[in-house]
C-alpha cells in the first residue's frame, strides 16, 4: 500500500508532495471576484441572490436567532456534548499559555519604550457545511480568539436546505464564544465578511476552511482583512522505530488518508521488515473502513515509505519535508524533539495518536501544510492579537539626542524628519 522510495530521492518527492497545492486557476478566482464585486456594490441582496443560486434556499434573514441555537442544540447527543466540553477545556489551557503581556521600558531617566499587546476587534470564523460537519473546527479557530480577547467572533456557515443550522455546529459555537452567526456559505460569504452589508457587519480577520471558492476569496480579499493561511491537503509523516506497533502505524496513517484523495501520508522506518508489517495492516484495516476508495487513491497517489539508517537520518528527511502532522513513534521521543525544526505540530511516544490533537489534546489542528510548516505556524493566540508600540521622549531627552536624529535623517535627505526633531532642542545642529 505504501510505495517505498529511496531515501536519495527526497526533493522529488518534496516537489510531488507540494503539486498537490497548485495555484488557484484563474477561471476560479475571475468567477470569486465577480462575487465578491456584487457584494461589495450590492450588499445583502447580492448575498441572497448567490444563497438561493448555490445553496437553493430563499432566505430573509442571515442571522442565527438565540432561539434557532438552543433549538438545535436540544438534538445534541449527550456523550457528544460532555467530549466537546473536555476539549473545550483542554484547548483553552492550552492557548491560555500563549497569552502575551504588554511592557514598558525605561531605558533611561526621561526615555520610555513600551509595546501593548492587543486583540484584534472583530473575526469571522468560516464554518463548511454539506453533508461532512465540523464541530471541532468551531472550537480550534474560535477558542484561541476568545482567549486573546476578541469581543466580536462571527460564525458563518451554509444553510441547509430547511433554512437551519446543524445541530453540532450551533453547539460547538455556543461552546467556543462565538457571539454572531449568520447562514451564508461560500464566496458571497467571505465577501460580506471582508466588506459588511447592512446584516452582516465586516471583520478585521477572516479564518477557517472551505472549498476552492472560498480559498479563493480570502486570497482576493486579503489586504483588506487579514486570513489565516490558504491551507493545502493533510499529510502526515510518521517516524518509527522497531519497537513501534504495526496496527497502530496503519491506523495513524489511515487516519490523514481518509480525509482527501490528495492527502498525503508518509512512514519513515528503520527495517523493510517494519514496513511490510505496516502494509499488510493498511490492508486489513482499510477494507472495512467507509472511505476505503478515498483511502486507496490517497495511498496509491501519496502514501509513501522510506527505510532509513537511524532516526537522526529519518528527522533529518522530516525536517526537509516540513510535514502538517509529524508522529515521532519511538522509545524515547523527548530525546528526539530538539532536533524537530520543521513541523506543523508533533505527536510523541507510541500512545499519541494524531486524532488526540485533531479534538482533543488541546494543541491547535489549524496548521501550515504543504511545506510551509519552515516559516509558519499553527493557528494560536498570536493570530488574533496585534501589537502596537510606543516611545516617550521628555524635553531633555530630546536635548540630549536630537543632534543624532538629525544627523540620520540628514544623510537620507529628509530635511522634514531633520527638521521636527531640530526644533525641539534649544540649540542649533549643522
Amino acid at each position: 500500500m505504501l510505495c517505498q522510495i529511496n531515501k536519495k530521492d527526497t526533493k522529488e518527492l518534496m516537489n510531488y508532495l507540494n503539486s498537490r497545492n497548485q495555484e488557484i486557476s484563474s477561471d476560479i478566482l475571475i468567477r470569486a471576484s465577480k462575487i465578491i464585486e456584487d457584494v461589495r456594490m450590492n450588499g445583502d441582496e447580492a448575498c441572497k441572490k448567490y444563497t438561493k443560486q448555490f445553496d437553493g434556499i430563499d432566505i430573509d434573514s442571515f442571522k442565527v436567532t438565540q432561539e434557532e441555537i438552543d433549538q438545535a442544540i436540544l438534538k445534541c447527543d449527550p456523550l457528544f456534548c460532555e467530549s466537546m466540553k473536555k476539549a473545550k477545556d483542554n484547548i483553552v489551557y492550552f492557548h491560555q499559555a500563549q497569552k502575551q503581556n504588554s511592557y514598558l521600558l525605561q531605558k533611561e531617566k526621561g526615555i520610555y519604550l513600551g509595546q501593548r499587546v492587543l486583540p484584534l476587534e472583530s473575526v469571522g470564523i468560516y464554518v463548511p457545511g454539506g453533508r461532512a460537519q465540523y464541530p471541532s473546527s468551531v472550537l480550534m479557530n474560535a477558542i484561541p480568539a476568545h482567549v486573546a480577547g476578541v469581543k466580536r467572533i462571527v460564525m458563518v456557515t451554509p444553510p441547509s436546505k430547511e433554512g437551519s443550522i446543524h445541530p453540532n455546529i450551533a453547539y460547538a459555537a455556543k461552546l467556543a464564544g462565538v457571539t454572531e452567526i449568520y447562514k451564508i456559505g461560500g464566496a458571497q460569504a467571505i465577501a460580506a465578511l471582508a466588506y459588511g452589508t447592512k446584516s452582516i457587519p465586516g471583520v478585521d480577520k477572516i479564518v477557517g476552511p472551505g472549498n476552492i471558492y472560498v480559498a479563493a476569496s480570502k486570497k482576493l480579499v486579503y489586504g483588506k482583512v487579514d486570513i489565516d493561511m490558504i491551507a493545502g491537503p493533510s499529510e502526515i509523516l510518521v517516524i518509527a522505530d522497531d519497537k513501534a506497533n504495526p496496527e497502530y502505524l496503519a491506523a495513524d496513517l489511515l487516519s490523514q488518508a481518509e480525509h482527501d484523495p490528495m492527502a498525503s501520508s508518509i512512514l519513515l522506518c528503520l527495517s523493510e521488515d517494519l514496513l511490510n508489517q505496516v502494509n499488510l495492516e493498511l490492508k486489513k484495516q482499510s477494507d472495512v473502513l467507509p472511505k476505503k476508495e478515498i483511502i486507496e487513491q490517497s495511498l496509491q497517489n501519496y502514501g509513501k515509505a522510506i527505510v532509513c539508517d537511524s532516526i537522526e537520518e529519518c528527522i533529518e528527511i522530516s525536517n526537509a519535508i516540513a510535514p502538517e502532522h509529524l508522529e515521532l513513534m519511538t522509545e524515547d521521543p523527548m530525546r528526539y524533539l530538539s532536533k524537530i525544526i520543521n513541523a506543523g505540530s508533533v505527536f510523541m511516544g507510541y500512545y499519541t495518536c494524531e486524532s488526540i490533537g485533531d479534538y482533543f489534546g488541546g494543541t491547535n489542528h489549524v496548521l501550515p501544510t504543504s511545506g510551509t510548516a519552515r516559516f509558519s505556524s499553527a493557528l494560536g493566540v498570536d493570530s488574533f492579537i496585534k501589537k502596537s508600540s510606543y516611545l516617550y521622549y521628555t524635553k531633555e531627552a530630546i536635548e540630549s539626542y536630537g543632534k543624532y536624529i538629525v544627523s540620520m535623517a540628514k544623510q537620507e535627505n529628509l530635511d522634514a524628519h531633520a527638521n521636527a526633531a531640530k526644533v525641539r532642542m534649544n540649540h542649533e545642529t549643522d
